[in-house]
């Protein structure tokens, strides 16, 4: 970018008139949280998106900042009095610092809204307010010329609303020119159409949408059809304006498909020159016989005709009883006969799929295509592209989770006791810590709970610390074909940018790598604390979880078992009684593990007055997993798997402490039996002797519920005792793995956090959307139960610089989704949005279901089994960073992945051929097909070649073979993602529904004008 610097003097010179806002700021560069220098005070003038700083009021600018492609970090304590400007360039930061609170937050207003971005925010603000104005006055004038009586019955304008059937756009229709006339006989004309819209009650011209450029005929045959989604305000009276261009320079040419006042004549932009226009009444191309209108073309001022549009009302869904339409259309000289004709679909989706999709699925942009087949016949497509309000509620609710997880963690460590004063300092530590983090999370819930407008984040805001949970571009992007003689398709593919911690940059690398680098870290250098392997830092954790599960469970069957036994119910006092068995059994078993025998004693030393007398005693390594240390003083602590042996410690005394649970529900299941055997005995005196049976009936109800009593209390101290050693041995456990990594532990626990948020609101939406198209495919709902799903990721992420840790980040995350499960419920309420419960490393997403779709699930769903994920990531990176990777960089890590996910892949396919039924699938009649698959899948990943694309195709078919979810991902899910997407599409289009080969390439550039990847 060029600047005249003695223009930008002469500007910075103005009067204080001319400026948006001036004033003194103390100011200096930062970079991380280190200021370069001290803050200088510099007079400041804003002007536009310019910052002039100045040493004082009257002196020259010694700098100007450029304020674009930045963002604005205020600090919102009640004392600071500073902003930083941070910079997508990857410049220092801007540290800003004003006199006052009000100085400085009127600061932060003036800086926000002076970029490019911040006008863009005002003008649609101003827009919305504009059209706000317009309907007040354009409904208050309806009523001012009806009589009152009128006026007060009509609560806004009465037009004719178009029928459609329930779910499907109210309106479709194709387009197509011919006899167009050029300005010179020898030009080959370019042409598009522009569409746009005259609302009836404010008659103004809206430009809603244009087809793609139909190169050198006058006779054009538009495949970008017309589409209304069902919710646009169209009427019969409704009038559509379609204007034709000619395309002088393609490469100049910029066609606007947003929703913008159309100018009242026609303007030749850069590149393009007006043809001539017509206008059409909705209800008159709705009610013409054959649903077709000729209209003819004139210039702006109305007089000479230059050529004629055909407008094809679509209907998808109905058969044309063979009626055809021979156009002349061909790659060079539109010559080939096409017909219209189309099957009876048997209704991909019904309505009563509406009220769940409409609470996950929202703002859909559709687009319409109609493409010729082999056989010279029409296939329509319809895409559709849909944001989705799981990408603000999954995170909302995870970081809910996280706050309460966190708070419970914070409370164990605090309940541990009395510590010696070395391990006491380091659990202050620890919590100091931990509470600094609870903090930002809270933070965090907090700004995402003020966040309205836009359902999605866009690119341009992936490195705001307060969206740093949420994806980028989280889409829908669904393509729905009608094809002759073939049943309606569905094929969905979920577009999201890679799950990243942008906002804590890749300077060090991603998870990948900072996860190997500090486990490796803790295990070799000499913490003042003991050493926990991951593996059973992962058991104490789930040791807790099972506590906190089971104590409150068989709490309440105890008290059933006793409420049983006061109304003297035999059958419910035996329900009870096996309730009550299964859950202590696996409360029991819970604690039949090593780990926690070994961490009381850990516990044990660090209480304070404890001496060891007795020199160290390795035991089996086996066993323990490692060396065996005793020490007096902190400085003397190793790292470890075992913990030290104390020789005055009873280690016997948690077996018995343990197994008294065990004692104490056998004695009660043996007084339960006794009791029942005599109720069997007095029932069978009470055949005989009536009078005897009713004098005992009225006493045993209280025999029972005093015999049981104190059995059952015996039983909940019992285990109140385990409850209480187990708690603090596993949180002691937790306390050394936060100690020997702080603050690296936490810092890693946040990018973990970030990066499964956005993984897991993909995925969520991916099983959601799947399970609604496969609510009447058996085949598929029996996988789901038997096997799981499949969810397959796309990566086209570089392994050069910043692309390399981003990869690294979002293989962790998928990998993280393995430990996801889901469940599927009745709706209890109109609120169809999933809830989420569970802990780190062990969530469950309860999706919510319609009675009537509730209904349609196998038995083994409806009562609750859990439904396993089988994410895999096979990634290629194809823009010219991977490039220069393969030149001169690394591509170690795109190999490992794709050879780690095939391993995964072929293990989900060997289930898959274990349980399910050889015929359970539309597509298994190929089985040999998907061997061969993975076969060459396999052969491709091995041979290395570069860019090699074939590895996404193949991963591809074999998920949608496989009935699974797709994802396709880049770095922000625009550039990349679309044109990924786009072929992959039409060459679906091309294998599975007949596309005409020679409008293979037509057809792809088609679809990539008309992509609407949104920021």
């Amino acid at each position: 970018m060029r600047f005249n610097a003695k223009d930008l003097a002469l500007l910075a010179r103005q009067p204080s008139g001319c400026f948006d806002k001036e004033g003194k700021l103390k100011i200096c560069r930062v970079v991380g949280d280190k200021k370069l220098l001290e803050p200088k005070e510099r007079w400041c003038r804003l002007k536009g998106n310019l910052l002039f700083l100045m040493k004082n009021k009257g002196s020259e600018a010694s700098e100007v900042v450029i304020l674009e492609r930045c963002w604005i970090v205020e600090f919102r304590t009640k004392t600071d009095v500073s902003i930083v400007l941070k910079f997508q360039s990857g410049e220092p930061d801007l540290y800003l610092e004003a006199a006052s609170k009000p100085e400085c937050e009127s600061w932060a207003v003036a800086l926000g809204e002076a970029n490019s971005e911040g006008l863009r925010n005002k003008i649609q603000h101003l827009r919305r307010l504009i059209m706000e104005i317009k309907e007040e006055r354009s409904s208050d004038e309806a009523q001012h010329f009806l009589p009152s009586s009128q006026a007060d019955s009509l609560g806004e304008p009465q037009f004719t609303s178009i029928q459609r059937i329930a779910n499907e756009p109210k309106l479709e229709f194709s387009l197509a020119c011919k006899d167009l006339v050029a300005a010179t006989r020898d030009r080959k004309l370019n042409t598009f159409i522009q569409v746009s819209v005259v609302h009836p009650a404010e008659h103004v011209v809206t430009r809603y949408s244009s087809t793609e450029t139909v190169e050198g005929t006058r006779d054009p045959l538009f495949l970008t059809g017309v589409t209304f989604p069902p919710e646009y305000p169209i009427y019969e009276e409704t009038k559509i304006k379609l204007t034709v261009y000619d395309v002088k320079d393609k490469s100049q040419d910029t066609v606007r498909t947003s929703a913008l006042p159309d100018h009242k004549d026609p303007r030749a932009d850069v590149g393009r020159s007006f043809l001539g226009c017509t206008t059409f009444k909705v209800g008159d191309l709705v009610k013409s016989k054959e649903q077709q209108l000729t209209l003819t073309l004139r210039t702006s001022d109305g007089g000479k005709t230059v050529g004629t549009i055909e407008v094809n009302l679509v209907k998808m869904r109905e058969v044309e009883d063979g009626e055809t339409d021979h156009i002349a259309t061909d790659t060079k000289d539109q010559k080939c006969a096409l017909v219209r004709e189309c099957t009876v679909s048997e209704g991909v989706s019904g309505k009563d799929n509406l009220p769940s999709l409409n609470a996950v699925l929202k703002n859909p942009i559709c687009k319409l295509y109609r493409f010729p087949t082999s056989d010279n016949k029409w296939m329509r497509i319809r895409e559709q592209m849909a944001e989705t309000t799981l990408s603000f509620h999954v995170p909302k609710e995870l970081i809910n989770l996280h706050i309460k997880e966190d708070m419970r963690r914070n409370q164990e460590l605090k309940d541990l006791g009395e510590l010696a004063p070395h391990w006491d300092n380091m659990r202050r530590s620890v919590i100091a810590h931990c509470d600094q983090m609870l903090s930002m999370y809270q933070d965090t819930l907090a700004e995402l709970g003020k966040h309205t407008g836009s359902s999605f984040k866009s690119s341009c805001s992936k490195g705001e610390k307060t969206l740093e949970f949420i994806p980028i571009n989280l889409h829908l992007q669904r393509m729905h074909v009608h094809s002759p003689r073939l049943k309606d398709a569905l094929y969905d593919v979920i577009t999201v940018g890679a799950p990243a911690a942008h906002f804590q940059g890749f300077k060090n690398g991603g998870l990948r790598k900072l996860l190997s680098k500090f486990e490796a870290e803790r295990r070799n250098t000499g913490y003042q604390c003991i050493y926990y392997s991951p593996e059973n830092t992962a058991k104490a954790k789930e040791v807790l979880s099972n506590i906190s599960h089971l104590q409150p469970l068989i709490s309440s069957h105890a008290d059933l078992l006793l409420n049983s036994a006061s109304q003297h119910s035999p059958d419910s006092l035996k329900n009870s009684l096996k309730m009550l068995s299964e859950k202590t059994e696996l409360f029991v078993h819970a604690f039949k593990d090593q780990l926690v025998r070994s961490a009381l004693l850990a516990l044990y030393t660090a209480r304070p007055g404890c001496v060891l007398k007795n020199p160290a005693v390795p035991r089996n390594s086996a066993e323990e997993g490692g060396d065996v240390q005793h020490q007096e003083h902190p400085a003397q602590i190793k790292r470890q798997d075992s913990i030290p042996h104390h020789s005055e410690y009873d280690e016997e005394e948690w077996d018995r402490v343990w197994a008294n649970v065990g004692k104490s529900l056998n004695c009660l299941i043996a007084m339960v039996d006794r009791l029942l055997e005599k109720d069997i005995s007095n029932t069978k005196e009470g055949e005989n002797d009536p009078s005897a049976a009713d004098c005992k009936v009225l006493h045993t109800g209280g025999d029972w519920y005093e015999q049981l009593y104190p059995l059952v209390i015996t039983l909940k101290d019992c285990m109140g005792e385990v409850v209480t050693r187990a708690k603090q041995s596993m949180a002691f456990v937790l306390l050394q793995e936060l100690a020997c990594g702080l603050p690296q532990c936490l810092m890693l626990t946040l990018r973990r956090d970030i990066v499964f948020s956005q993984a897991l609101a993909g995925l969520v939406c991916g099983f959601i959307i799947k399970l609604h198209t496969g609510l009447h495919d058996q085949g598929f709902l029996q996988q789901l139960h038997t096997v799981g799903l499949l969810v397959q990721y796309e990566g086209l992420l570089s392994t050069y610089s910043e692309e390399a840790g981003m990869l690294e980040d979002m293989a962790v995350g998928i990998s993280d989704l393995q430990k996801v499960m889901f469940k599927v419920i009745e709706a209890k309420s109109e609120d169809f949005l999933p809830v989420i419960t569970g802990r780190r490393e062990h969530y469950v997403i309860e999706v919510q279901l319609p009675a009537k779709m509730f209904e349609l699930l196998p038995q083994e769903i409806k009562e609750g089994k859990l439904l396993r994920m089988y994410p895999v990531l096979f990634n290629v990176g194809i823009n010219e960073q991977q490039t220069l990777a393969e030149r001169f960089g690394d591509t170690t890590l795109q190999e490992n992945i794709n050879q780690e996910n095939l391993e995964l892949l072929k293990e989900y396919y060997k289930l898959f051929t274990e349980k399910m039924p050889p015929d359970c699938l539309p597509h298994f009649q190929e089985q040999n097909d998907l061997k061969g698959l993975l076969e060459n899948l396999h052969q491709n990943i091995q041979c290395k070649k570069r860019k090699n694309v074939e590895i996404m195709w193949l991963a591809a078919t074999i998920c949608r073979k496989l009935n699974g979810v797709r994802f396709t991902c880049c770095k922000s899910a625009k550039d990349r993602t679309s044109m990924s997407v786009t072929l992959e599409q039409c060459s679906i289009l091309r294998d599975e529904h007949q596309l005409h080969k020679d409008f293979f390439i037509r057809a792809l550039d088609c679809m990539r004008s008309n992509s609407e990847h949104r920021e």
